[in-house]
């Protein structure tokens, strides 16, 4: 047998984003002795070790922001002029893989996958704007279009969004099924009382999860609901402003923040609700993992109904409109369902990391040109 055909994924990061954990779900379940991962980053990220230890390789390129526009090009430029053996190149950039696959396209190499992850741009209107026409490059560079949604891809991709290929958020599904014992021992270890009831949410500290709403809500819940905590896991720019809207609502007692966490399938357990109030998505990963874990989810209308299992777990409220978020909230909390198994539902709807990772691994090789 040869060598393995290396694929090389541009991301900012390696940390635990929806993109970044879905990729290294594909990595760990793929057969490494055909299929290999590479990564071309910016920074370094929490699982860089992993990925050297499975026998990928971890580059590093000064990301746009550090270097400007040019410093950036020229960075992209110097990198694969210097790697000319990659076949594929999987950019999951957004926008910016306008600049990642133009570079790559200039330096012949054959296959460049732009995956789409979202369904807008962060930031203010000078960096979007910046976005939206570097976006442009991906329909003349990309020779392939790959998104989590049918709604990530028409964003990302405009009209060319009908010839996408939907690359499901796979989940390893054993792990995230409901356990009475371990939600004990979380709750335990978290210092949470049996009857105290948890509203979960696990998602980067960023403008687009929201937070800031997510408090106000939970305020006016602890006012009805008083034997209540928050739990949030996760971290990122907004942390601090995150800490001072705690402290402004008088929640310090009542609002959890965990950090980035590695034991998200064992987290779940010990929620009773799962609230998700972003501005945007593209198909959020946390959400196929909370349905994963049975539990009862309440997300807003800005995201695609793609993300549904048809467990009746999913509930979307109008992200314009507080009251009905709190009345709701309020209402799941006296009436609580049984927490339900979704194994079959997950493996149904295509969510089953090792059927993802085996059609993505021969999506791969007959990209690269390897006999199946």
């Amino acid at each position: 047998m040869g060598s393995p055909l290396r694929i090389l994924h541009v991301v900012v990061n390696m940390n635990r984003g929806g993109a970044e954990t879905l990729i290294m779900n594909l990595y760990r379940n793929i057969d490494r002795t055909k299929v290999q991962f590479d990564f071309l980053t910016c920074k370094e990220g929490v699982f860089d070790q992993e990925i050297i230890k499975m026998g990928g390789k971890v580059y590093r390129v000064p990301y746009v922001t550090d270097v400007g526009h040019f410093g950036y090009v020229k960075a992209l430029d110097t990198f694969f002029k210097q790697h000319t053996s990659y076949r594929v190149i999987h950019s999951h950039m957004d926008k910016m893989s306008g600049l990642v696959l133009k570079s790559a396209k200039k330096n012949h190499i054959p296959v460049r996958i732009a995956h789409s992850h979202s369904t807008q741009s962060e930031g203010r209107i000078a960096p979007r704007l910046y976005k939206w026409i570097i976006g442009k490059q991906i329909h003349s560079n990309a020779t392939n279009l790959f998104a989590c949604s049918r709604a990530a891809g028409s964003w990302l991709f405009g009209s060319k969004g009908r010839d996408v290929s939907v690359i499901k958020n796979g989940i390893e599904c054993n792990k995230f099924s409901f356990s009475s014992n371990i939600r004990t021992q979380i709750r335990t270890n978290l210092k949470i009382g049996e009857s105290t009831f948890v509203l979960g949410h696990v998602g980067r500290f960023s403008q687009p999860k929201n937070h800031l709403f997510l408090l106000n809500i939970f305020k006016e819940f602890t006012l009805s609901q008083p034997d209540s905590i928050l739990v949030l896991a996760g971290d990122g720019p907004l942390k601090k402003v995150i800490n001072e809207k705690v402290r402004e609502l008088g929640l310090e007692n009542k609002v959890m923040l965990l950090g980035v966490r590695d034991d998200i399938p064992s987290l779940l357990q010990a929620f009773d609700l799962f609230v998700f109030p972003s501005l945007y998505e593209g198909l959020p990963l946390t959400l196929i993992e909370a349905q994963g874990a049975g539990l009862p989810c309440y997300i807003s209308d800005t995201i695609t109904s793609e993300v549904d299992m048809g467990m009746q777990l999913i509930h979307y409220i109008s992200i314009e409109d507080e009251k009905a978020w709190v009345q709701k909230l309020i209402h799941a909390s006296q009436n609580q369902i049984p927490r339900v198994s979704a194994l079959a539902a997950l493996i149904h709807n295509g969510y089953d990391i090792q059927k993802t990772a085996a059609s993505t691994e021969k999506s791969y090789l007959s990209l690269g040109g390897e006999v199946i």
